[in-house]
């Protein structure tokens, strides 16, 4: 029997080495946003400086694997097979609950899910032992959860929203007071002192509370219980007096040198509070198992009040673990990708904006515009006024072609965002909390936006809705995690080795498919041309991105008629659904970019000419809508008709269609292939091949009527039908215009050089 556990334990391993690389490529990014967003060294620098803080928080951590052997429920009142089925159900659904997560791009948090899924699955456990004991009831629960515990675990990760929010944004108020935006003129003793408080604060969390829980404490506890005050005192003194060093002798910028230690500092909060979250249930599981094999006491007898007591670490074992998190960091291509979120939220300037407004976000900043007009009427102007000049963002010329590389923030934001959060990381962890590192960062980020005024009347409802769908993530998360953990709980319990094998071969699988198709949808980004405004100066260069425009939508939206027209014809729902999305995503881009349009105009030259282009830009941009508008008609009435049950088109339909669908193609062909080589010469052929067109879809229209008269019986049909045929004609005409326009405006430049 004992060799079932050794496989259970095997199979942990494996599963604590998945969560290792699925939850750092989740997490990284909290550690890693404000000093990339804020560009104040290279890519390579960070990666090392958080390599390093993660290599030795992972050292740091033991104390925080207190957690998964006792601080949601009491092992007293298990044995070691329930234990084990505890733990497997708990390593599953955490394994695949941040795949899924990631795979739909959802933010999660590994802290919630795992504090979670331990009480889904004790719940689950303890609720079945409750069914088999007929002197006990369901209000016995308490009994075998640790619900003190565990309530203080919840309402700690619950407040952290809320205390990371109030204090970054109260720091980085009276910080911005302090600096302005102009903080290069700020006088050497300001910067020496911000740079003592805030390394004294890092230095303080980090090494001193961090150190309680690692086996070297105690060689140092004389020196540090008892003298808070005085370390504080002489840290920030001694901090204060090593910055003034650095900027008056190596005339280095104190607040890069707060923004590498707070990397370091949050990077090593990181691994020492969520390091548990991957491995401290495999370990939990190790110690169980050493306890019952020496006992001689059969699986379901033997009580585990052992893990109860406290047992010392292994640090090789949690310096591997790290290990295995810093080459996840360096090599994660979803590590490396998901950084834009918390960048885009939080930025300084306006942009595209990642989610939509809601109901919700738009009442918050109703009410935060009238809160701002009560607080002008209650405080003096003169010291509003004072307030508002510390808020005046200087303006920075760039050339045109380098405005993208202005860093998301400036680096008095990415200095407050980095020691915050990891005070209040490591606090969290000294107080054994196992805090959300990714909300607390992310509340952290979102606070000092706010205060920094980052969110203006442009942004602020979809900054909003950004921080309530993160938020919204969290209870879900929570949710799954309990409701999935305690599934599987039962589920094992009931086929005991034959359910954990089914589950690890389902496991398995979809962490294949998963991999398969993220694999597949990265190659599919890289291959696949993206409509994306470019940065423009000359009119040549609008020329030219207009074509790659016109060329990109003539080759999706041919490929798209097509498939419309094959999959109406089979009456195949499945497929044009399939279209009906990639229609919308085309419709999306085209919606990007006449949202950009604003930074289209603002990157050309101050001209009479710049203004033609500005003009023809928006007047191609129109077209280009009319075309995806018509073919998303198309697609989407196409749809409902075969979703609803309606009869399929004639034959004479469908053949009407698939001819108009072959001139089209080789249309479309054409004209991708011109404008894609900037080949110019055949616009009027072109414009009399789709008058031609013009004519053939009329022709159509007339048969049908003709139909309709002698042999159609379906309404439904003549509707769908009149509806693609009259979308296709609008949708010709509009290629027309473009072409057109197109054609006087290229000619007119010819003629002017």
């Amino acid at each position: 029997m004992g060799d079932i556990y050794i496989l259970i334990l095997v199979a942990l391993v494996v599963l604590a080495v998945i969560d290792l690389v699925v939850g750092v490529s989740n997490d990284a990014v909290n550690f890693l946003n404000s000093a990339i967003g804020s560009k104040a060294v290279s890519i390579k620098w960070i990666l090392t400086i958080a390599s390093l803080g993660v290599a030795i928080g992972a050292i740091t951590s033991s104390g925080m694997m207190e957690v998964a052997r006792k601080g949601i429920f009491n092992p007293g009142e298990f044995y070691f097979d329930e234990i084990m089925f505890i733990f497997m159900a708990v390593m599953i659904t955490d394994v695949l609950l941040l795949d899924v997560f990631n795979s739909l791009g959802m933010p999660t948090s590994t802290t919630v899910s795992i504090v979670f899924e331990l009480l889904g699955a004790a719940v689950a456990m303890a609720l079945i032992k409750i069914s088999y004991n007929d002197t006990e009831t369901i209000a016995n629960l308490g009994k075998y959860i640790n619900s003190d515990k565990a309530l203080l675990i919840i309402s700690g990760i619950l407040l952290s929203v809320f205390i990371a929010f109030t204090i970054g944004a109260l720091v980085q108020f009276i910080s911005r007071l302090i600096y302005s935006f102009h903080f290069e003129k700020s006088k050497s003793y300001v910067n020496a002192l911000f740079g003592g408080f805030a390394i004294t604060a890092i230095t303080y969390f980090i090494f001193v509370k961090g150190m309680k829980g690692t086996p070297f404490y105690g060689n140092v506890k004389h020196l540090i219980e008892g003298n808070t005050f005085y370390i504080i005192l002489y840290g920030f003194i001694g901090w204060t007096l090593i910055s003034q060093l650095i900027i008056s002798i190596f005339k280095v910028n104190i607040l890069k040198f707060v923004i590498v230690i707070g990397t370091f500092s949050l990077a090593m909060a990181f691994a020492g509070n969520d390091l548990v979250n991957f491995i401290g249930v495999p370990i939990a599981a190790w110690n169980s198992y050493e306890a019952w094999s020496v006992s001689g006491v059969p699986a379901h007898e033997f009580s585990m009040g052992v893990l109860a007591n406290k047992v010392p670490s292994n640090p090789m074992l949690l310096l591997l673990a790290g290990g295995i998190m810093v080459v996840t960091l360096w090599f994660s291509k979803k590590a490396k990708t998901v950084i834009e979120t918390g960048i885009n939220l939080s930025r300084q300037g306006d942009g595209h904006e990642k989610f939509q407004s809601n109901a919700a976000s738009r009442t918050v900043v109703r009410g935060a515009i009238l809160f701002n007009e009560g607080i002008t009427k209650i405080f003096p102007k003169k010291m509003l006024n004072w307030v508002d000049s510390k808020f005046q963002k200087p303006v920075i010329e760039l050339p045109k072609d380098k405005s993208y590389e202005l860093p998301a923030f400036d680096l008095v934001r990415a200095s407050v965002n980095l020691f915050v959060a990891g005070i209040l990381i490591s606090i969290g962890t000294s107080l054994k909390l196992p805090l959300s590192t990714t909300y607390v960062t992310f509340m952290v980020a979102m606070g000092t936006s706010l205060a920094d005024r980052a969110w203006g009347r442009e942004s602020a409802v979809y900054r909003v809705a950004g921080v309530f769908n993160v938020i919204g993530g969290w209870f879900l998360t929570a949710l799954s995690a309990f409701t999935v953990a305690a599934v599987f709980a039962y589920i094992i319990f009931i086929g005991e080795i034959v359910s954990i094998a089914i589950l690890l071969i389902i496991v398995l699988f979809l962490l294949g498919r998963s991999s398969i198709r993220h694999a597949k949808k990265t190659k599919e980004k890289k291959e696949k041309r993206h409509l994306k405004r470019a940065e423009l100066i000359t009119i040549n260069e609008v020329i030219n991105e207009s074509s790659d425009h016109i060329s990109e939508v003539a080759r999706r939206s041919n490929k798209l008629f097509t498939n419309v027209v094959d999959d109406l014809a089979a009456h195949d729902l499945n497929k044009l659904s399939k279209t009906e999305k990639h229609v919308k995503k085309l419709n999306k881009e085209m919606d990007e970019l006449r949202e950009e349009v604003f930074y289209f105009i603002k990157s050309l030259d101050d001209s009479t000419s710049s203004v033609k282009a500005s003009r023809f830009y928006l007047l191609v941009l129109g077209y280009l809508q009319d075309i995806t508008q018509s073919i998303e008609f198309i697609s989407a009435t196409s749809f409902k008709h075969v979703n609803n049950n309606h009869k399929n088109l004639k034959k004479s339909q469908i053949a009407d269609l698939k001819t108009i669908d072959k001139v089209f193609s080789k249309l479309f062909d054409t004209i991708e292939t011109d404008f894609n080589n900037k080949s110019f010469e055949n616009l009027s052929q072109m414009v009399d091949d789709i008058q031609e067109l013009i004519n053939h879809v009329s022709e159509s229209i007339d048969k049908q009527i003709g139909r309709i008269r002698t042999e159609e019986t379906s309404p439904k049909n003549t509707t769908l039908y009149f509806g693609i045929l009259l979308e296709t004609k609008d949708l010709i005409t509009a290629l027309m215009s473009l072409l057109q326009l197109y054609q006087e405006f290229h000619i007119e430049e010819k003629q002017t050089r």
